[in-house]
């Protein structure tokens, strides 16, 4: 193995890593977002709300970081992808930026419904297009000479359809599964029900994800069913089932802080599952990852770059979950009076000391 391919896996590996810390922490809130669409009471939207309001713009560095990452050391990947998907980010992007209006603008307005449907409906467009991303990069981009070679709307498809179905039901378990540690009473029982039908649902598009992967796309089957591949990706789903298994126990249990670990143990199975189906490809079949890296001076550099970065970002964002940590509240506080319920009228969502 050559120093630039050596230097290249490295940053894959750097590069997923920050992904997953993306999509478990901004996965909470944007499937808090889609939650806030099938709650009716507007206190408990806005107990709902209050659980990810020190947290949620801060989970969103993560995608910065790896946007920046990817133009720099994939700069190839980037630019295809970003032309092969331009819907769908353009998507995503604008449903970030409708979710963060509504989040603070509905503090002050009168009529809180609106912002609250465009939270929501901002989290569902982030959602969905993420999934359709991931299934967009999955069933694999038309590519020749180092260009993209297909039409806007290559991406969409019955598989990347499911995908997205999957994502967004995956991160309405994420978002369920945080309810519960930070909620007591009936938002949290509300919270565990709906957790399980989204469970129900992710489980369902892994399922149809998983057979259909290598019926329809020759390279990963060739992935998945040689030795030794075949050993190693074999437990990856039995890994994930399990995981589901104890999910679903741990909610029927009533456990706590359980349900959200089980539901992120799944989402990195599942990411370990994709990342080693994939490589060496970053655009599959086509692109490898030696292929698509920046020189090994520029790897170099913004290793050294991101080895002061990403220590500062880690302690930041867990010293803020620490900070923000333990129950929510509504009676006799801020999140009454901002949804419009005068004090001592409402009951408190917790009763812990912290928050």
């Amino acid at each position: 193995m050559g120093v630039h391919t050596f230097l290249a896996e490295i940053w894959y590996l750097l590069l997923g890593f920050i992904l997953i810390l993306y999509v478990i922490t901004d996965g909470f809130d944007l499937g808090i977002g889609l939650l806030v669409l099938l709650e009716r009471d507007e206190s408990r939207r806005t107990g709902m709300m209050a659980g990810i309001s020190g947290v949620w713009d801060a989970n969103e560095t993560w995608l910065v970081l790896f946007g920046g990452a990817l133009f720099g050391a994939f700069p190839v990947v980037y630019a295809i992808t970003l032309h092969a998907l331009y819907i769908p980010v353009s998507a995503m992007l604008f449903g970030l930026i409708m979710r963060g209006i509504a989040f603070e603008y509905r503090v002050h307005a009168h009529n809180k419904r609106s912002w609250t449907l465009a939270f929501g409906g901002g989290s569902l467009i982030v959602a969905l297009a993420q999934g359709y991303m991931l299934g967009g990069v999955i069933a694999g981009l038309p590519v020749e000479g180092g260009e993209f070679a297909g039409g806007m709307w290559s991406w969409l498809g019955l598989f990347s359809t499911v995908v997205a179905v999957g994502v967004a039901a995956g991160y309405a378990l994420l978002g369920g599964t945080f309810l519960i540690i930070k909620t007591e009473g009936e938002l949290q029982e509300s919270s565990r029900r709906r957790s399980r039908h989204a469970a129900w649902i992710m489980l369902a598009a892994a399922a149809y994800v998983t057979i259909a992967t290598p019926l329809a796309y020759h390279y990963i089957a060739q992935r998945w069913f040689s030795v030794p591949h075949v050993f190693l990706l074999a437990m990856l789903p039995l890994a994930a089932l399990v995981a589901w298994v104890r999910l679903m126990q741990t909610l029927g249990r009533g456990n706590e802080y359980a349900p959200f670990i089980w539901s992120a143990c799944i989402f990195i199975v599942s990411f370990v599952g994709l990342a080693v189906s994939l490589y060496p490809y970053l655009v599959p079949p086509v692109i490898s990852l030696a292929e698509a890296a920046s020189s090994s001076i520029t790897l170099v550099f913004m290793l050294a770059g991101i080895g002061m970065l990403l220590p500062v970002m880690l302690v930041y964002n867990g010293f803020q979950y620490l900070v923000f940590r333990g129950k929510i509240f509504q009676a006799q506080s801020g999140l009454d009076r901002a949804a419009g319920i005068p004090d001592g009228d409402a009951a408190p969502l917790a009763d812990s000391g912290e928050h």
